[in-house]
């Protein structure tokens, strides 16, 4: 398998594996736009070179959009292989590039959201615990902060208190999201019409810089939903899961 590092030089002519429609897409401009403004802080996003959910993305942890604090790590914000790339060792590789990156640029460790048990979106805890990393920090919700150290003196990465103990004072339903995720250019917008078609409370907050994020009142910060000041989900709906999600409150 060959790899392509997507870069502000090749963004426009290289697809972005997890959308994977024409540029003129919402969901394809809006993650472009949002890794265009995350090269400068050392975005990496390497991929297969055919089409299709094989890649990894990760940053430096002081440049990463997630409440954390881990000295000199590198951050994975999202790794993903699926459909016919399983079972072929293109994780492993991924995965290594990533740790002899991480290496040659003097870093620590890796860090990346998991959880404590399977959760859509997040990387597999089982899987990750096989490939040497542990549980450096854990949430009120499920959401955990794993890492592997290069050096077993390396600092142990942690939540900020607010990512630790998610909660906010507002009522009603209330979403924070960025756009490092592309399906929620197409699918928040879905969510904010049948919200108010259907007169549920709801307020969607995009956060929009790397020191929002790192302030935010969730570990999970691509997509957490809360409900009456509580968080509810890291998961993405689309206008029927969101209306099942509000008959069972």
């Amino acid at each position: 398998m060959e790899y392509i590092q997507v870069t502000k030089d090749n963004i426009e002519k290289e697809h972005i594996c997890c959308a994977i429609s024409n540029n003129k897409d919402v969901q394809v401009s809006s993650k472009k736009e949002w890794m265009m403004k995350c090269f400068e802080d050392g975005l990496v996003f390497l991929k297969s070179s055919e089409r299709g959910k094989c890649f990894i993305e990760y940053v430096p942890s002081e440049n990463a959009w997630v409440p954390i604090i881990a000295e000199n790590y590198m951050y994975i914000d999202c790794f993903w292989v699926s459909g016919s790339f399983k079972g072929h060792g293109y994780s492993n590789d991924l995965l290594n590039r990533c740790i002899d990156d991480s290496k040659a640029k003097g870093k620590s460790g890796l860090c990346i959201l998991s959880s404590a048990k399977k959760k859509p979106f997040l990387s597999d805890p089982k899987h990750l615990l096989y490939k040497g990393f542990s549980v450096a920090d854990t949430s009120d919700v499920g959401i955990n902060l794993m890492y592997l150290p290069f050096d077993e003196k390396a600092a142990i990465p942690r939540f900020t208190e607010a990512a630790r103990h998610p909660h906010i004072e507002k009522q009603g339903y209330v979403l924070y999201y960025t756009n490092q995720c592309p399906f929620n250019g197409k699918y928040v917008p879905i969510v904010e019409q049948t919200a108010a078609e259907n007169n549920i409370p709801f307020k969607a907050i995009r956060i929009e810089t790397k020191e929002q994020a790192q302030a935010a009142p969730s570990p999970c910060t691509s997509y957490a939903m809360f409900y009456n000041g509580e968080f509810l989900t890291n998961e993405q709906f689309n206008d029927k899961k969101f209306l099942k999600l509000i008959q069972g409150n």
